[in-house]
């Protein structure tokens, strides 16, 4: 029992150190969508670079979906179901649909400043081509093992063999699929998020009535 204990503590020991750097690097793009597109103001040069580190950035948060690869890791080392099923998986879970849930709401965000601007009509197609970036930007994360850092710190490494990898067959075939599966759960999660937040606001709006009539 001490053994199993000992196991898992390990384990989660791991695993807090990647999760946290992993949901840390999910959130810049979260933080950034707030500031550029809720904030009222124009696109000074500022506005624009922080536009461009948004969308380097934000492949970290669908990028979550891929560490499942080390659940079925640590699936190997514990022996235990129930330690498997009550501890490992719900911290996955967790993890998982925190750095998604934050790639839904920077889109949202995206979005809502498209359509304050008058460019309504862009949002899906905009959104489409956001999966597509982070598709790719996924497979050079995983594969390659690019970081969102290395445009700036070696853009010839991501022109070069960045660009000639996902040529290939095999990697074209990785980042479509990935694309369906962001498009997927992106389209399921942005209703979920969006029918949350309308129920929280009514629910606002209907205590503030019933305060002001008390």
């Amino acid at each position: 029992m001490i053994e199993l204990i000992t196991t898992v503590l390990q384990v989660l020991k791991i695993n807090m150190r990647w999760m946290t750097w992993n949901l840390f690097l999910a959130f810049i793009p979260l933080a950034l969508s707030i500031w550029l597109f809720r904030r009222q103001g124009g696109r000074s040069g500022v506005w624009w670079l922080g536009f461009l580190s948004f969308y380097a950035f934000l492949p970290n948060a669908p990028y979550l979906l891929t560490d499942i690869i080390h659940l079925i890791d640590d699936i190997r080392r514990v022996p235990s179901i129930w330690i498997i099923t009550l501890v490992l998986i719900p911290v996955y879970l967790v993890v998982i649909l925190a750095g998604f849930e934050a790639y839904v709401i920077s889109l949202i965000n995206l979005g809502y400043y498209l359509h304050r601007i008058g460019k309504t009509k862009w949002i899906f197609t905009v959104e489409l081509i956001t999966h597509i970036l982070c598709a790719v930007g996924i497979y050079w994360g995983r594969f390659l093992r690019f970081n969102s850092w290395d445009f700036i710190t070696q853009p010839d490494a991501i022109l070069t063999k960045g660009v000639e990898e996902i040529l290939g067959k095999q990697p074209l075939i990785i980042i479509t699929i990935t694309f369906i599966i962001l498009w997927g759960l992106y389209w399921l999660m942005k209703r979920v998020t969006l029918g949350f937040l309308h129920q929280s606001s009514d629910s606002s709006v209907n205590e503030h009535h019933l305060h002001n009539i008390g």
